[in-house]
């Protein structure tokens, strides 16, 4: 006879050893316990798919295939900076690209992504002749790439072009050719036979970035992955991808302007608050030791509404020049319009001007204020040079020669200290400036030949500039 609660034991059994279904989005990888027609996360229609979970666990290997060193006995050699004879690239990665590191370049259409790239696989297969350098393209035939790399002058002897938008082929052309630097451009376009999905989905781009970094880490290679973003400036694809590579650069820039940012936004070899300055032009990206010069106009003759400032990006201090225009209005709301700065805190600054440095004409007056050379300033810093850009150019008085200012404004008028006061400095020194109004303790840290006026609040700095 059966025992009794036998089939509620089978059953109980049976329920606990059955794997719960678990769906999950192609596009964007948000999961779930039941079906739906449509992302919630993506809002994409009939991309949501069964996923079962597995109840297997990965056992311990018998055989190791390599044992585990001491630390004194692991070899750092191989992991030592190779410099590019890119100077801005090395900069921003700390010395040059690390072999068996993974790097993940990312940025907008068209700012030159793939022109820079090109430029470093001819660099580094010119400089470094023991291996070749092998450049992945999904997005252009190898003749287009060889035309750009004619326009650049980026042709080498060692560089070698394959047009590939399948995984596999990709790495049977690492394999077969063992490379010292490869470039996939771009991780978007390849995807793999063996995985569902369509190229560019959160499951193609997992299995390309996760295939391409054991490769990398396998052979000791250099691999560079081009990533695109979204319409936020995010990069595109699931967030894994920037935790599983090694050093995640953001290329930036400005289709009307020249200048082009590379920056670290994760570095496992380097520091991550230095900057890389290029400059566009028709024969490709040209390294900038000094760019001031791209953001201060040729003017020689004093104008009123003009001010210079030194501003920080990361670690390195760039000259900027701010100009202002203030014009007599009949309109009951007169216009106000801001072109490289952050527009609420300019508008912060006329109302403290207004309020505080008794500036009331400009409540009834047009004001337009705006960088020179495309420059982007978002840090409080230049709070004193715009209030003084404004005010000069509401008095109609210009600011002395050889001048500049840094410091941030509160609502009651008030000059704070900022950060970075001695390579602010330094840099004003070195370009020939011999005036600077500064906050209070920061005159400590002037080099010689730059005379430094404190001030602790607006009011006090127009007095010393206005009389």
């Amino acid at each position: 006879m059966p025992k009794p609660g036998g089939n509620r034991e089978a059953v109980a059994k049976t329920k606990s050893s059955k794997t719960t279904p678990t769906f999950e989005c192609g596009e964007c990888g948000w999961q779930t316990v039941k079906w739906v027609g449509r992302c919630p996360e993506c809002q994409s229609w009939g991309t949501v798919e069964e996923k079962g979970q597995t109840t297997a666990r990965t056992t311990a290997a018998k055989n190791l295939t390599s044992a585990a060193k001491t630390i004194s006995e692991v070899d750092s050699s191989q992991a030592e900076f190779r410099a590019t004879s890119i100077g801005e690239l090395d900069r921003v990665l700390g010395g040059g690209l690390v072999p068996g590191a993974v790097i993940l370049m990312a940025g907008e259409p068209g700012v030159g992504k793939s022109t820079l790239l090109l430029q470093v696989a001819s660099a580094v297969a010119r400089s470094h002749k023991d291996a070749p350098v092998l450049y992945l393209t999904g997005e252009e035939s190898s003749a287009q790439v060889k035309k750009r790399a004619e326009r650049i002058d980026a042709l080498a002897d060692d560089l070698y072009l394959a047009a590939e938008s399948d995984l596999g082929q990709a790495l049977g052309q690492i394999e077969q050719l063992n490379p010292q630097l490869t470039i996939m451009d771009s991780v978007q376009t390849l995807s793999s036979a063996e995985v569902e999905g369509s190229a560019g989905g959160v499951t193609q781009i997992r299995e390309v970035t996760a295939s391409m970094i054991e490769a990398a880490k396998r052979k000791n290679m250099t691999t560079i992955l081009v990533g695109h973003v979204t319409k936020d400036g995010n990069i595109a694809g699931p967030r894994m991808l920037e935790h599983l590579v090694d050093v995640v650069c953001q290329f930036e820039g400005d289709r009307h302007s020249r200048l082009r940012l590379l920056r670290a936004v994760k570095n496992r070899y380097g520091p991550t608050d230095d900057v890389g300055c290029f400059d566009l032009t028709e024969d490709g990206l040209t390294s900038l030791a000094d760019p001031s010069g791209l953001f201060v106009s040729a003017m020689t003759d004093r104008v009123s509404g003009t001010c210079i400032t030194i501003t920080l990006e990361g670690r390195r201090p760039l000259t900027a020049e701010v100009q202002a225009l203030v014009a007599e209005s009949q309109a009951s709301q007169p216009r106000r319009a801001v072109s490289g700065l952050d527009s609420p805190r300019v508008s912060m600054l006329l109302a403290v001007l207004q309020r505080r440095a008794k500036l009331a004409t400009l409540m009834k007056s047009e004001s337009y204020v705006a960088t020179v050379g495309g420059a982007k300033i978002t840090e409080p810093a230049a709070d004193l040079a715009i209030a003084l850009a404004v005010a000069s150019a509401a008095l109609e008085k210009p600011l002395p020669n050889r001048f500049l200012a840094f410091g941030e404004v509160g609502l009651a008028g008030e000059v704070r200290p900022v950060s970075g006061i001695r390579r602010r400095l330094q840099e004003a020194s070195r370009l020939g400036f011999t005036h600077a109004i500064v906050p209070r303790g920061a005159a400590e840290e002037a080099p010689e030949g730059l005379k430094t006026r404190e001030v602790g609040s607006l009011p006090e700095a127009l007095d010393l500039l206005m009389k």
